[in-house]
Parts: structure tokens; C-alpha cells; sequence
């Protein structure tokens, strides 16, 4: 198992192959389908002006980003009320929906590493190769104990997506993930998809 810390080094990242595991530490950010629309549209393809407090929490997020992880999660978070967060569970959330998205965010931000489950396609596995990054399977099914891993709530944006769309910036401690998606354009999710699509070709020629 190896220990990484954010900020992750290309160096790191480079270093890192298909079916290694991880144990994460540091600050990341969750983000899913709200937050990575709302990046796009606004920050990297501007086709919508930025309103409100959008300038600020850019300028905030470079820098929270760069080198760091972005995870796909829609926590349930307590202490919503009071501002004393503390996340109750915090498991991964399907990726592939963040596909159209993925790539253009981690290469304008300089992210080094996205937390999900269910693998993603062909994009995001280029630009795992052009940023560099690696993309990190957290376990389904364990959002209570992931939640154990985060020592640390520091802050919270766009809470008016939601809770679950909101993005929350965590610090987390021996976070377990694997990796199924390498800078050298591995894809675990790549080879089960052709094995399966052969055996499925198989059975229906039969």
C-alpha cells in the first residue's frame, strides 16, 4: 500500500500503475455533476458569465486543485445549520457521468488524481496521459467508514447546488482508493469492458 499526500507530484503520478493501492492524505474537493458543469460553462468554456461569489471561489479552487484530488461524492453532512460540518457518510458516486467534463478540468486546474466508482472512458484516460493524473476506485458500499477517513471539514462552496452537489473541501487520513486508471494510458475498466463485450459476443453467437 503506498502513502500519498496531496500536493501529488507529476513525479508521483507517473510512478503509479493500474492495480496499485493507496492510501490518501490531505486536502481534496468533492465535486460532481453540478460543480463540474458549473466549472466548464463558467471557468473553461465561459459560455455563462460568472455570478455571485464565482470569481472568488475560482481563484480559491486553483489553488485547493492544483496538485490535488477531486472526488466524486455526495456526502451527508451534519452541523449544516451551525457550520460545524462533520461528514456522516462519504462514499464514491458513479463517475462516467462526469465524462464529458473530466479531462478539460484536470488539465485547466492541474488535478492530479479523481475519486469514483465505475471507472471512466476514453477521454478522461487521455487526459490522465496529457496532465498527468491517475483516476483513484474508492469502495462502494462503505460511505460510513470512508467518512471516518475525513479528519476534517475547512470549507464549503456552491451550497446552493445542494448538500450532495455542493463541493467540500476535506482533509482526509489514510484514505483507501486503487488505482484503475494510470498516466501511461492503463484501464482496468478498459480491459473488463473488452473481455466482457467478447464473452457477451460468444454467448450470442451461440
Amino acid at each position: 500500500m503506498k502513502k500519498i499526500t496531496t500536493p501529488i507530484s507529476d513525479e508521483v503520478i507517473k510512478d503509479l500503475k493500474v492495480g496499485d493501492g493507496v492510501e490518501l492524505s490531505g486536502v481534496m474537493v468533492t465535486a460532481r455533476d453540478a460543480a463540474h458543469k458549473w466549472m466548464i460553462e463558467t471557468f473553461i468554456k465561459k459560455t455563462r458569465a460568472p455570478q455571485g461569489d464565482d470569481l472568488e471561489v475560482y481563484e480559491k479552487l486553483k489553488t485547493l486543485l492544483n496538485g490535488s484530488v477531486i472526488y466524486h461524492c455526495g456526502p451527508v453532512v451534519s452541523g449544516l445549520d451551525t457550520k460545524d460540518y462533520k461528514f456522516l457518510a462519504a462514499g464514491p458516486t458513479t463517475s462516467i457521468r462526469e465524462e464529458p467534463y473530466q479531462a478539460d478540468v484536470m488539465k485547466h486546474f492541474n488535478v492530479k488524481g479523481v475519486i469514483g466508482k465505475g471507472g471512466m472512458g476514453a477521454k478522461t484516460l487521455k487526459g490522465c496521459e496529457e496532465t498527468p493524473a491517475v483516476y483513484f476506485h474508492a469502495i462502494g458500499g462503505a460511505a460510513s467508514f470512508l467518512a471516518q477517513t475525513v479528519i476534517n471539514v475547512s470549507d464549503v462552496f456552491k451550497l446552493d447546488f445542494g448538500t450532495p452537489e455542493a463541493m467540500w473541501v476535506i482533509e482526509v487520513k489514510d484514505f483507501p482508493v486503487v488505482v484503475t486508471m494510470d498516466s501511461h494510458g492503463g484501464s482496468q475498466h478498459a480491459v473488463i469492458d473488452e473481455s466482457s463485450k467478447k464473452v457477451l459476443d460468444e454467448l450470442l453467437a451461440k
